[in-house]
């Protein structure tokens, strides 16, 4: 394998890259498992805790000096897997009906509106990023997927990434706080998200913890 370019702030190259590695491919292996929704009771905090473990790995890819790939044109790193929109159709189910979430861009441009988003489409497209880097891995290419994988945390999958934890952590706070949402009808990725009055309706509560709580298989706090 190729050194990667890492100088003073590591002094072992193949100890970060091989660490970034195990962390990413963690969180490939532990997030398509909870795709296949065997345990759909515990989805939601596992992939809080992944998506926050993943993070880790991205925010010390961040903080970290340029990455120099050895050549000037990324390699081809062969064929995408094919499996993706599964894994898309396989969360949206797991998640619905509360795949959708509002979420602002980019925090400084100024009065930003709100977007509607899908956890689903997150952790699918952090997948592909992920899969990308990790081909070059383990082809040899080091330098070419730790490069790849700070390229894309800053570019892409970084804020998809923060993004999406913001929205489970919130899911999981109005669960197990019996929080009540505004209502969800009509917030949908091809509309700009309403923006928020204060008000939370009580039966938007309720329905929360009908038809999210309870076939998650989570219990809500009690009173």
């Amino acid at each position: 394998m190729s050194d990667a370019t890492l100088h003073d702030t590591q002094p072992d190259p193949d100890d970060f890259a091989v660490q970034i590695a195990d962390q990413v491919e963690s969180f490939i292996v532990a997030v398509t498992e909870v795709a296949k929704g065997d345990e759909p009771g515990s989805a939601i905090p596992y992939l809080l805790l992944e998506v926050s473990q993943l993070l880790l790995a991205g925010g010390r890819l961040g903080a970290h000096e340029d990455i120099v790939p050895d050549e000037r044109y990324e390699a081809d790193a062969g064929p995408e897997p094919d499996d993706v929109d599964e894994l898309r159709e396989r969360f949206a189910q797991l998640l619905d009906p509360a795949d959708v979430y509002s979420e602002v861009f980019d925090p400084y441009v100024p009065r930003s509106e709100p977007v509607a988003c899908r956890i689903s489409d997150d952790l699918a497209d952090i997948i592909t990023d992920l899969r990308h880097g990790m081909a070059h891995y383990r082809a040899g290419r080091v330098t070419e997927a730790l490069w790849w994988w700070q390229f894309s945390y800053f570019s892409n999958w970084g804020p998809t990434a923060s993004a999406a934890l913001r929205a489970l952590q919130s899911l999981l706070a109005h669960i197990r706080t019996e929080s009540p949402l505004d209502e969800l009808d009509g917030l949908d990725t091809d509309t700009v998200a309403a923006s928020d009055d204060g008000s939370l309706e009580e039966e938007a509560g309720r329905v929360m913890a009908q038809e999210i709580a309870a076939p998650l298989g989570m219990r809500t706090a009690r009173r």
